[in-house]
Formats: C-alpha cells, structure tokens, sequence
C-alpha cells in the first residue's frame, strides 16, 4: 500500500498532547506491536487502519526514527509560539512563589498533569528586548493553553531543571566538605523549609527513565 506520511523530524514536531495520548495507550497495553502501531498513529497523524496496511519493513524505519528523537537531550527552549501566542521560559526561577514552587514540585512528575508545571515554568511573553523578556504573571487556570505546546520545550525543561539540580546538590556538597560554615546553615535551612532538592531530583531522574522507557 502506498501511503504518504509526515514523520517528525524533530520533538518541536510532537506535541505534549500527543505524547500524553501514547502514555495512556502505553499504560494500558504491552503488546509491542500495537504500541508500535499507535506510536505511528499518534505521532505521525495517520489513521491507524492505514498503519496497519504499511509494509512492515517501513513501519520498523518509522519507529527507529521516532524512538531516536527521544533518545536526545535538547538545550533548553526559552520560547516557542503556540496559537499566535509567544511564550517564554521563566527567567527568574529563584524570583517562584511559594504557590508556584509548590505546582512545579508537585505536577513535574505528574505526566497525567503536567502541563501544569509547565505552566508554571512558560507563560506569554508580555515584553521583550534582545535576549531579555518578561512573562505573564502566573494563573493556575491556563494549563491547558499548553497541552499542544512542543515536547523539545517540555523535554529540554525538565533537562534543564534536572542539570539545575545536580549542579545545586555539587556545589552544596563541595561547600560542605570544604567546613563552609554559610553553605552548612543554608543547606539546612533548605532541608527544614522542606524545599526538597533531592526529592525534587527523584521525580526528575524518574521522568527522564520514564520518557526513555516508554518509547522503547
């Protein structure tokens, strides 16, 4: 069968939406082949009567292919449009309130919600000037203005806070060892405000596996 397909070339072509579609038909079956069949289907908008119709030999170049664009680690997306909407990574995450440290912390590993974190971390772009912007104030009803936003700008941010966090828990450690007595009383200051890095860097790690696993 002769069939005309646009397959991703990049995870800017796949959106969250879609990503979250192949999760629920992931959790629910384990026949590799189907899952296979619904990945084509879901990534590449076919009719999944059409898929089944491919040659398998194409189908299996098709999976390589979308399986590969998981396997990279995207440098972090600062903006992207979405309805003719510009929007914009948060440039000041140490300036998070405490409402939104508690939604990123607690959706981030969520993937059933987690257009929720990132609306926490994208919001629209209210003025820009060269390289700096600034961003809509945060309102915890506009999640699901994200949920076709592109998974290199979700995937890159969960990167991005994932290095954050290693490069955090490195320097803390380094200062501890080295007796710095500042670093000592902000270390656990962190720990009993309950800022959790370390769970925080749990979740990320188990999204990053998650992400990795299910497209294989």
């Amino acid at each position: 069968m002769k069939l005309s397909i646009d397959i991703p070339t990049s995870l800017k072509d796949i959106s969250l939406s879609q990503y979250k579609r192949y999760l629920n038909v992931n959790k629910n079956n384990e026949d590799d082949r189907f899952l296979n069949a619904k990945m084509i289907e879901i990534f590449c908008d076919v009719n999944l009567n059409d898929v089944l119709r491919m040659k398998l030999s194409d189908t299996q170049d098709v999976i390589k292919i979308l399986s590969k664009l998981f396997n990279d680690k995207p440098k972090l997306i600062h903006k992207f449009k979405l309805n003719k909407i510009e929007y914009g990574f948060h440039p000041q995450l140490d300036d998070l309130t405490l409402g939104e440290y508690i939604d990123l912390d607690t959706y981030i590993s969520d993937w059933d919600n987690i257009e929720k974190a990132m609306n926490v971390l994208y919001r629209p772009i209210t003025a820009s000037l060269k390289n700096k912007y600034t961003i809509d104030e945060y309102k915890v009803d506009q999640e699901a203005n994200l949920l076709n936003m592109p998974m290199d700008a979700v995937m890159s941010s969960i990167f991005f806070l994932w290095n954050l966090g290693l490069d955090l828990s490195r320097t803390m450690t380094n200062s501890l060892e080295e007796n710095h007595t500042q670093a000592l009383t902000e270390y656990l200051s962190l720990q009993e405000n309950g800022v959790g890095i370390n769970q925080f860097m749990d979740s990320l790690t188990e999204i990053l596996q998650n992400l990795k696993v299910s497209l294989n």
